[in-house]
């Protein structure tokens, strides 16, 4: 014979409901906790070595901030022999296509772009992405220009970027990125003096 659903049975068994899974999510993150933070650790880091000359310190363990029109951006200093050799700049826009996008520029000590590296983005696959330089060549036009003499804006817009076909929004998006922190760059060199 069935048990008749009372109240009291519903509300008891939704709280057992609840207590087992939180227990299970808990645990699931405790166990997830260290991986995922040693993943993104490594990722920060590969993307750091990727967009910076070569260099003989760490800089994640003297990275600082740097507040620059009301966001707080990270710099990693890298340095070879005790000098300075570049600034690998952690910098993001919220106006991609898909929303946030996040780089590293790496500048060499004179302020030229060394290279870029995307860490995150959520843009159109087959579009947007190519901004990836796994996807396109578009990114590797910043390589070795100063922005004090290259105009960080599309073509369209009268700069000097060759936007990405299909992709105009995620191309000025990029440019915005490079730009920020190349005002961070600006920033930091302006503070040494």
């Amino acid at each position: 014979m069935a048990k008749e659903s009372s109240f009291k049975n519903m509300v008891l068994t939704l709280t057992i409901v609840c207590l087992v899974t939180s227990a299970f999510l808990a645990v699931a993150y405790s166990v997830t906790k260290d991986p995922i933070e040693a993943a993104n650790k490594a990722k920060i880091n590969n993307a750091i070595a990727g967009v910076l000359p070569e260099f003989d310190n760490n800089p994640s363990d003297d990275v600082f901030m740097v507040e620059s029109e009301g966001k707080q951006i990270k710099v990693y200093p890298a340095s070879k022999d005790g000098k300075t050799v570049g600034y690998a700049v952690e910098s993001f826009t919220n106006k991609g296509f898909g929303g946030t996008i996040v780089l590293m520029v790496g500048f060499e000590a004179d302020g030229k772009i060394f290279n870029t590296s995307v860490i995150s983005h959520a843009e159109t696959p087959g579009l947007g992405d190519k901004m990836q330089q796994s996807k396109s060549d578009f990114s590797l036009q910043f390589n070795g220009k100063n922005p004090a003499d290259f105009n960080l804006s599309v073509k369209k817009d009268g700069g000097d970027v060759d936007a990405i076909t299909a992709s105009t929004i995620t191309s000025r998006a990029f440019c915005d990125a490079v730009a920020t922190a190349y005002k961070v760059f600006e920033k930091i060199k302006e503070d040494k003096k």
